[in-house]
């Protein structure tokens, strides 16, 4: 039996047994993953996904791609010009279970990609709901004036105007945003690591370090 399974804005045509590398996943090896997003198992097409299908898969190990090479050259009077490597990271797998229905009830940690926003969301959740059970004890046993001081919310950080960055236009920032990127903060707080991977995922083409907008985004995020 064959599955066709999407992950990391691709999909893979797949056996029990068959070895892939995808995108980088947030797994370490030795531990088994599992995909959710399935577009077809045998004759089984889904609309778009087949529900309850699954592919579960081991991880092998976590390596990175071929290198490859970006050249940058601008044309102009005092023109430059820049060579960049870069290798993808990814996660090699070996497919070991193809399910038709069930796979919502498995129990197999559910595949996320490194870079997703929602690893460190689901993290944090954990604990955070169980703080909020503490806090709602508390409140019970309260006061009724301190009841109604704990209970207010605090003001949800608003996302930054992007559109203040050299280069980054209303279209720009829709995408970054769409990305998980909308404050200042976190793009000041970038690494070459989470440059290279938003470059790779924008197609940026080198468009973050020439237009200078982690030095930019440190400078507006103090206000």
């Amino acid at each position: 039996m064959f599955a066709v399974m999407k992950t990391g804005g691709k999909q893979y045509k797949v056996q029990s047994g068959d070895v892939l590398r995808v995108e980088k996943l947030a797994a370490e090896a030795g531990e088994k993953v599992q995909f959710n997003d399935i577009l077809m198992v045998g004759s089984t097409v889904g609309s778009p996904m087949v529900a309850g299908a699954a592919v579960q898969a081991d991880v092998i190990e976590q390596i990175k791609g071929v290198k490859t090479i970006h050249f940058v050259k601008r044309r102009r009077k005092h023109g430059s010009q820049r060579t960049k490597g870069h290798r993808q990271q990814l996660t090699l797998l070996r497919v070991t279970d193809i399910l038709e229905k069930g796979g919502d009830k498995s129990g197999v940690k559910a595949a996320i990609g490194a870079g997703s926003v929602s690893v460190a969301a689901v993290v944090a959740a954990k604990p955070a709901k169980k703080a909020a059970a503490k806090k709602t004890e508390a409140k019970v046993e309260a006061p009724k004036k301190a009841e109604a001081k704990k209970a207010t919310p605090k003001k949800a950080t608003s996302a930054d105007d992007l559109k203040q960055l050299s280069g980054v236009g209303p279209a720009l920032e829709k995408k970054l945003n769409e990305a998980g990127v909308t404050t200042f903060a976190q793009i000041a707080g970038w690494k070459k690591a989470d440059v290279a991977d938003m470059d790779e995922k924008l197609s940026f083409k080198g468009r973050i370090e020439r237009e200078g907008w982690i030095a930019q985004a440190k400078e507006l995020a103090k206000g």
